[in-house]
C-alpha cells in the first residue's frame, strides 16, 4: 500500500458529485487538494469541508490550455509536486448522434476527453522525471459500449479509456501509475445538465432509477485505487460482467438494447 499522507492531487470537476466527493475522501487519508472547477462558489463550500490549510481552489475551464497549465502550478506551488491528478470534468447529452452537429459533438470530446489530457499529459511528464506519481481519468462503464442516445458522450468515455490502457502499459515500471475509473449510473448533476443540453427532459435516464450509487462509492474506490494501484476501477461487478459479455455478444445486445431503449421511452 501506498502511504497517501501529504502526498498533493489535482481534481478537476471538483465542484460537485464524484469530484467534490473524492476530494473530500482523499483530504481523510491525508492527501493535500488541488480543487478545480468553474464554479467558484462550489468550490469554496467543498474546500470549507476539507480545510483551507489542506487545500487549494483554483477556478478554470478543462478546455482550456492556461487555466490548465495554472491548475498545475498553482496546486504545485501549495503543495510542493504532484502525486496525482484526477481527470474527472466532463458533460453529456441525450440526443441521437445523427441530430447532433459537428461543433457539439467537437465541444463534448474538448471538455470530457481533451480536457483530461490537458491535466493529465503535462502531470505524466513531471512524473517520469520523478519516477513516480499516478494519473486517473474518470471514464465511465459507457465506455464499452456505444448506448444509443448517448453515441457522442461514450465515444468521449472509450477515448479516455483507450488512452489510459495504452499508456499505462507504455509507462510499465516506471514508477508512474496510469488508472480509468468506470463507474455505473452515480446521484450527481450530470443528469441535471443533460437534462439541460437535451431539450429540458430526459427519456432514457435519469437519477431516480433504481440501482444508482452514491459518489461517496465511487470516491472510495478512486481512494482505494491510489493506495494500491490497478489498472482499471469498476465499482459494480454485475455490470462489469455485463458489459464484458456485450463485447461477446453484440447481436444479443443490439436487441437487448433496443428492448430497453424502446420500453423506456414508452414509459
Amino acid at each position: 500500500m501506498i502511504n497517501l499522507n501529504d502526498k498533493p492531487i489535482l481534481i478537476s470537476g471538483a465542484s460537485s458529485g464524484i469530484g467534490a466527493a473524492t476530494a473530500i475522501a482523499c483530504a481523510k487519508a491525508g492527501m493535500k487538494i488541488g480543487l478545480m472547477a468553474r464554479r467558484e462558489d462550489r468550490l469554496e463550500q467543498v474546500a470549507q469541508r476539507i480545510g483551507q490549510e489542506n487545500c487549494c481552489v483554483i477556478v478554470g475551464s478543462v478546455d482550456s490550455d492556461d487555466d490548465c497549465k495554472r491548475a498545475i502550478e498553482e496546486c504545485e506551488s501549495r503543495f510542493g509536486p504532484m502525486y496525482s491528478v484526477l481527470a474527472n470534468a466532463g458533460y453529456g447529452s441525450e440526443q441521437p448522434c445523427h441530430d447532433m452537429s459537428i461543433d457539439d459533438i467537437r465541444a463534448m470530446f474538448e471538455t470530457n476527453f481533451y480536457g483530461s489530457l490537458r491535466l493529465v499529459l503535462p502531470a505524466i511528464a513531471a512524473f517520469k522525471e520523478r519516477n513516480c506519481g499516478h494519473a486517473i481519468m474518470v471514464a465511465s462503464c459507457l465506455s464499452k459500449i456505444g448506448l444509443p442516445q448517448y453515441g457522442a458522450y461514450c465515444a468521449t468515455k472509450a477515448a479516455q479509456d483507450h488512452f489510459c490502457r495504452a499508456m499505462r502499459l507504455e509507462l510499465h515500471n516506471t514508477g508512474v501509475h496510469v488508472s480509468s475509473v468506470h463507474p455505473i449510473g452515480t446521484k450527481t448533476e450530470f443528469f441535471d445538465e443533460a437534462a439541460k443540453r437535451s431539450s429540458g427532459s430526459l427519456k432514457l435516464t435519469n437519477s431516480s432509477q433504481r440501482g444508482m450509487q452514491s459518489p461517496e462509492k465511487v470516491a472510495k474506490a478512486i481512494v482505494h485505487c491510489l493506495g494500491k494501484p490497478k489498472g482499471e476501477v469498476w465499482t459494480s461487478l454485475p455490470v462489469r460482467l455485463a458489459v464484458a459479455a456485450t463485447v461477446a455478444m453484440p447481436g444479443f445486445t443490439d436487441w437487448g438494447l433496443r428492448r430497453v431503449m424502446k420500453k423506456r421511452k414508452d414509459n
